[in-house]
């Protein structure tokens, strides 16, 4: 089934799958995971009443009890599922696709992530079993938690009163929790729950869903603008100028909270896309970094395996050692607000404070189309390797290698025939340079 991805399951409703594919997976999860017992959360998608309403019932016809979140953030869901000791929990949510799209994301005891490789591939299969109720029905059990999370929540919490913050919400999963956690002052967008998405995709890495909250850190003149996806598991900023900020940049900008004021030791977990920027800014900062696979169903397992201090990616994901190595846009949110709350007392903006960071001309990941996707790789590693030494090479998540001046990393779509290429240089005249001739290489497998 189409639905079934490397990390979660997702796809359009009635289109990838349909309501008895969900009842199915819900039938069958009680015996996937060896559980008695599942935690359900669930976003504001239109499609989601019918979904939870499916899925539930398969959970109790297989006589396991559902111990309903109501709506949540996923974030929530990997909290509760560790803290409650849950070992088996469902998130049901499409994140930031589009508003047809809905789909489910799935955890395992201290909220370890489930991917395709991991027990989804297994589900797959057993989903094609009509399933076969045994007449032990199980119970749906209210289980409301959003006090305790923003008791939670609340040791991250610090003054920030000197910031003025411009924040979207995307008329996501953000909305139930922002208020609570950083009160009236912030200037509000998007902030009603609503799964049709009236004013803009709930994906902030794509430019036009950004442009209202640039256009309002600018009338407002605001210090930072934040803006969240659907699910509220991804955070993303834009400066005191109205410009986006490189996602990967900021766990950068979260090393100066947990490494340098309060002294926390560990790797730093960054993917393969990573800004080398960030690398050499976390070095600086006296810490070693760990570039590993993109993905939350690699980058939490990693960061537990290494009991890393925290990490990020180039999607704006990031992980800490203190949220079950799980990732959190609230906590990300918080800890950058007060690391620019005192730059700011400093002197120093957001704009100043990443071109201290960003110390190398990125050209950002480019889509090519291509159907053999293995050859174009290793003629673009071919090409630049036969000119001159490369200093690193990693081989997983595609390629990235580096040389004395740039690096780059392509990297191939699970779903789609699609190669994606970023690249970074010491100069804009190098990127340039290079990505020509990277696009020279590639045009011939187009």
């Amino acid at each position: 089934m189409s639905a079934f991805k490397a990390y979660d399951f997702r796809g359009i409703f009635n289109q990838d799958f349909n309501l008895e594919d969900i009842y199915r997976i819900g039938f069958f999860l009680p015996e996937l995971f060896k559980v008695n017992k599942i935690l359900v959360g669930r976003d504001m998608r239109v499609s989601t009443p019918e979904m939870f309403e499916a899925l539930t019932r398969g959970i109790t016809d297989a006589g396991a009890d559902v111990y309903d979140m109501g709506m949540t953030t996923t974030p929530m869901v990997y909290y509760f599922t560790a803290k409650h000791h849950f070992d088996a929990s469902v998130m049901i949510t499409a994140s930031h696709n589009p508003k047809e799209h809905n789909g489910l994301k799935f955890s395992t005891t201290q909220a370890l992530p489930v991917g395709y490789d991991t027990g989804l591939r297994q589900l797959e299969q057993m989903i094609k079993t009509v399933p076969q109720p045994t007449g032990k029905k199980g119970s749906i059990v209210p289980h409301d938690v959003k006090d305790e999370y923003l008791q939670f929540q609340k040791q991250f919490a610090h003054d920030i009163s000197n910031l003025k913050i411009a924040m979207d919400c995307s008329n996501g999963m953000a909305s139930i929790l922002v208020k609570d956690i950083f009160g009236a002052s912030p200037i509000y967008l998007y902030d009603e729950l609503d799964g049709t998405f009236p004013h803009h995709e709930a994906n902030p890495l794509e430019k036009e869903n950004v442009r209202d909250l640039q256009a309002l850190v600018l009338k407002e003149k605001a210090d930072i603008g934040v803006i969240f996806d659907g699910d509220a598991d991804r955070v993303m900023f834009v400066d005191e100028k109205g410009t986006f900020i490189p996602p990967d940049l900021m766990i950068a900008v979260l090393g100066l909270y947990f490494i340098q004021e309060k002294g926390m030791q560990g790797q730093v977990i960054q993917d393969i896309r990573t800004s080398k920027s960030v690398t050499e800014y976390i070095n600086r900062l006296g810490r070693d970094v760990y570039i590993w696979r993109v993905g939350r169903a690699y980058a939490a397992m990693k960061l537990r395996e290494i009991d890393g201090a925290f990490g990020g990616e180039f999607a704006g994901h990031y992980y800490f050692r203190d949220f079950y190595y799980s990732d959190s846009a609230m906590i990300a949110a918080q800890v950058i607000l007060h690391v620019i709350s005192d730059m700011k007392r400093k002197g120093v903006t957001v704009s100043q404070l990443i071109s201290q960071i960003a110390t190398y001309a990125n050209s950002g990941e480019i889509n090519f189309r291509i159907e053999k996707k293995k050859e174009a790789m290793d003629a673009l590693k071919d090409h630049f390797m036969a000119q001159e030494p490369s200093t690193k090479f990693m081989d997983f998540d595609g390629y990235r290698i580096e040389f004395a001046d740039w690096w780059f990393n392509v990297r191939p779509s699970n779903t789609e025939p699609y190669l994606r290429l970023l690249m970074e240089a010491k100069s804009q005249s190098m990127l340039d340079a290079k990505l020509e001739e990277a696009r020279e290489v590639l045009s011939l497998f187009i």
